[in-house]
């Protein structure tokens, strides 16, 4: 019992010491844990300027999800100020509202299938803002083929001379220029950045272009003929894809005319006799013809939409 004591007031000691020393560890830890989060928002805040984010929860869990990948890939390609979060919120937000705006206007019939068209919509949104940007990219090649052709007749390396074209040239092809420089910067092969940036805005013009700057990389030959000789080539397909834009616009409204006036004539025959479309969604015989039409509307749609395509 005599020699208990000493022993139990080492223990004790023992165990204060390792205390105050886990409790340093800890102190520590936690100070350079935020010293460094600290340091990151700080090196952070230059690009997120502009506004600040919405939704970031609802971003976070859409983010580990496949289908929000997916949709943040297209998303990312349209280059809208909008996050996942913010694009699928919004996005509910017009489907319900669609949904309560057909079932007030027309008959509650019409309300899932009108949120079934903001659905598609919203995709098709994206879709439309994407083959803008494309458009708009495509417009840029003769310039950034003739900076390029200048550049290398100047002796710079290709890829100094995109990086010099990423700071002329205006957006989009400046940010997409700037990418493919940073992809270069951080250890990418030229051909793999350029091949990524023809899979972000697909053409045949682009594919062309990286086609040819691929080649002279990989032969180390002079490019300048060749770009002198693509440029003269954009700038005619560019006036070719302008006219024909301008012959097929006609065709290119009546696809939208022509749905727009069905739903116009609905509302007439609503407003004519009210309550008609109640009656006639409130029985199946009903319903199968209002199905029948909308389809046939679709379809007619689909197909004048598809004979205005003409690849150039």
């Amino acid at each position: 019992m005599e020699n208990l004591a000493p022993l139990t007031l080492g223990v004790t000691l023992l165990c204060c010491v390792l205390g105050v020393a886990g409790i340093h560890v800890y102190a520590s830890g936690k100070a350079q844990r935020e010293a460094l989060v600290h340091r990151l928002s700080s090196t952070q805040q230059i690009p997120t300027v502009g506004r600040q984010r919405r939704f970031r929860g609802v971003d976070r869990r859409l983010k580990s999800t496949g289908l929000g990948k997916k949709i943040e890939i297209r998303l990312a390609a349209t280059g809208l100020d909008l996050t996942l979060g913010e694009f699928f919120v919004y996005m509910v937000a017009t489907i319900a509202g669609f949904w309560l705006i057909a079932s007030w206007l027309l008959a509650s019939f019409f309300g899932p299938i009108a949120a079934l068209i903001a659905l598609w919509s919203a995709f098709a949104f994206l879709n439309w803002q994407r083959q803008k940007r494309i458009e708009k990219f495509i417009n840029q090649l003769p310039d950034l083929s003739r900076l390029l052709a200048n550049a290398t007749q100047a002796g710079l390396a290709l890829r100094m001379a995109l990086t010099m074209a990423a700071e002329e040239l205006e957006e989009p092809a400046g940010e997409e220029l700037a990418k493919v420089a940073n992809a270069v910067a951080v250890g990418h092969s030229l051909e793999d950045a350029l091949n990524e940036l023809a899979e972000r805005l697909p053409s045949r013009e682009l594919v062309v272009l990286v086609t040819t700057l691929i080649l002279a990389n990989r032969s180390g030959g002079k490019i300048v003929s060749s770009l002198r000789n693509l440029t003269e080539t954009l700038e005619e397909r560019k006036e070719t894809r302008r006219e024909v834009r301008t012959q097929l616009s006609q065709v290119t409204m009546t696809a939208y005319i022509v749905p727009a006036m069905g739903l116009g004539c609905l509302l007439f025959i609503d407003n004519l006799y009210t309550g008609a479309l109640d009656k006639v969604t409130s029985s199946t015989v009903g319903q199968l013809a209002i199905l029948l039409s909308l389809g046939l509307y679709t379809l007619g749609f689909f197909l004048v939409r598809r004979l205005a395509k003409i690849e150039v």
